[in-house]
């Protein structure tokens, strides 16, 4: 597998969800309809982008702005997404800083483990190299939610980013 090609597309990811957060209105990125807000949506694909990154869940340090017994958002012991208020969000600066964070830090992390050893994570049963796969999946899989709920409740539209190089 070639690391410059994982490098490229985790970081093109990354762009893609980063546009769906710079084009969300206001009035959409903690909306009370919604079960799972804008911004959850948003930091949890970042958030778990990074933990993937990372070597190892025990090598992984969260970003500096958490909120209380939710940092992780998503996982199950983590709490209910559904029972955040507007006083828990990130703000979009907040989430476009971390995205940025982790942005500038995709070469150093894809790079400090090899690729034929082990995720890293316990429920990730395969290799390194595939768990960056895995990572990138999930960080189109949420783009791609958050880019078809800006078109159909804001009118909005975002670019396809095919790589970076």
């Amino acid at each position: 597998m070639d690391r410059v090609a994982v490098i490229s597309q985790i970081r093109a990811s990354l762009k893609m969800l980063r546009s769906t957060v710079e084009a969300c209105p206001d009035s959409l990125w903690h909306r009370d309809s919604d079960h799972n807000p804008f911004w959850v949506l948003a930091y949890h694909s970042i958030y778990f982008a990074h933990l993937y990154l990372s070597p190892s869940e025990e090598a992984f340090e969260p970003f500096e702005r958490g909120v209380e017994g939710r940092e992780g958002f998503g996982r199950t012991h983590l709490g209910d997404w559904s029972v955040l208020t507007s006083d828990d969000a990130y703000s979009k600066e907040d989430v476009l800083a971390y995205c940025d964070y982790v942005d500038g830090r995709v070469a150093e992390l894809v790079d400090s483990t090899p690729f034929d050893g082990p995720s890293g994570f316990g429920w990730l049963p395969f290799s390194r190299g595939e768990a960056h796969l895995y990572n990138l999946r999930h960080i189109q899989h949420h783009a791609g939610q958050l880019a078809e709920r800006l078109r159909q409740v804001a009118g909005e539209g975002t670019g396809w980013v095919s790589a970076i190089r």
